[in-house]
């Protein structure tokens, strides 16, 4: 649920030009036809399909993509039923995975060495079963953000950290001067209340350990109660929990919304609330109040900005996020070229004009994104050392759903980091 998504004329030389060579040399004929289907909102599902058309035209197929309102229950009736499309985009690696047995590994269809050479470290292996790669992304966004209000920080004095200790001399600095709280941090989200404190976790669960151990945790194979993941959480007692960090502290941060933005752009201090940093996924503008955003769209970053999430020292900075995986259900020649184009670092750049895609290739030109504060996100996802998919969106339901509970009541202070890692554990 967490949130949560210019070729020109000239282009079309470029599209026919993409490199067509596969390890799947005998794929049958297609018929000049491909249907696809994801989950894509309006505006992204018509970036997408011109996207298609151009690449179609280029190579004589008719491409079709199909947004359902539903993805993850409308793509089972489709198995079901045997209706399914030539490819679809997943939101979720694990729904992908759950339906290996009805599609083809990508190796089958192209080789999947050119694209997974361009992938920010990962992504490459994100929907693996048995050893075998049966899917890879289309689109991306990412969490590992901070966003700040520039005219904020400018009349106190505040200068961008880009390491965890001048973020860490920031927090005290901005606590010593009394101008208001280090951080916005609500975690409440109604039946989904706790969501963003999993995010907290996720960020440096892979910061501290790495991909491998963080595929591990969120498999079950690495305990909440572990040295690792305990680490993590005292990271995050640090970071929010400690005195004055944030208003109210964990106490007010379990009944905040995590929408709630107002206090980022407020000027009145402490005693309004002010806060001077909120670390959110790409989505949180939408909840920014309508004159910020009015600035925003109009180009003017006068009162909000963005900048990377540092890692701890020693850690390796990692990227937390989502987007959405290509898998296919059938294979041949148009397929092939189809599935190859839209892996690609090749696609993108309407979607990217359209708002809210990010790529997953590190070679993707940042250029392409519609204004300089999505240009840092995109840098920021592509210089990333690697990628984490959001965790507890791969964790069993059950134990997600507990994450979100127990992760509450520790924020709270209704439980300790043990209790709570205890009673996720039990979910497993």
């Amino acid at each position: 649920m967490k949130a949560t998504r210019f070729l020109a004329v000239a282009a079309a030389a470029t599209l026919a030009a993409v490199s067509l060579s596969s390890c799947a040399a005998s794929a049958p004929a297609g018929d000049g036809t491909v249907e696809i289907a994801g989950g894509y909102g309006e505006a992204q599902a018509a970036a997408f399909q011109s996207e298609l058309d151009e690449f179609g035209k280029a190579n004589g197929i008719k491409i079709k993509f199909t947004s359902y309102a539903s993805f993850d229950k409308d793509i089972k009736v489709k198995i079901a039923s045997g209706d399914t499309p030539d490819i679809a985009l997943w939101p979720q690696p694990g729904g992908l995975k759950d339906q290996a047995d009805n599609l083809l590994p990508l190796s089958d269809v192209i080789d999947l060495a050119p694209i997974q050479k361009t992938l920010i470290p990962g992504w490459d292996t994100l929907a693996q079963v048995d050893g075998k790669v049966y899917g890879l992304p289309v689109s991306a966004n990412m969490k590992t953000l901070v966003f700040y209000n520039p005219a904020a920080f400018s009349a106190a004095g505040y200068t961008v950290p880009t390491t965890d200790a001048e973020l860490t001399a920031l927090e005290a600095k901005i606590k010593a001067d009394g101008t208001g709280y280090p951080w916005c941090a609500g975690i409440e989200s109604g039946d989904a209340t706790g969501w963003a404190i999993t995010d907290w976790m996720e960020q440096y669960v892979l910061d501290y350990n790495g991909v491998d151990a963080y595929n591990k945790w969120i498999a079950g194979d690495l305990d909440f109660a572990s040295p690792e993941v305990k680490k993590a959480a005292d990271k995050v007692t640090e970071r929010l929990l400690a005195d004055g960090q944030v208003n109210g502290g964990g106490v007010s941060m379990a009944t905040d919304f995590f929408g709630n933005t107002a206090p980022l752009f407020e000027t009145g201090g402490k005693a309004k609330g002010q806060c001077f940093m909120l670390r959110q996924g790409s989505f949180i503008t939408d909840f920014f109040p309508d004159a910020i955003k009015a600035e925003v769209t109009a180009g003017n970053y006068a009162h909000a900005d963005v900048f990377p999430l540092p890692a701890p020292e020693g850690a390796q900075a990692g990227v937390i996020g989502g987007g959405d995986l290509a898998a296919a259900f059938t294979n041949d020649s148009d397929v092939k070229k189809v599935l190859e184009f839209i892996l690609s670092d090749k696609v993108g750049s309407k979607m990217a004009s359209a708002g809210g895609f990010i790529s997953a290739h590190k070679t993707f030109d940042t250029k392409l994104y519609p204004n300089a504060l999505i240009q840092k996100i995109g840098s920021a996802m592509a210089d990333a050392a690697v990628f984490g998919f959001d965790g507890s969106d791969r964790m069993p339901s059950a134990v997600n759903e507990e994450f979100w509970k127990a992760g509450t009541d520790w924020v709270a202070g209704r439980a300790t980091w043990d209790e709570a890692a205890a009673r996720i554990d039990a979910k497993y």
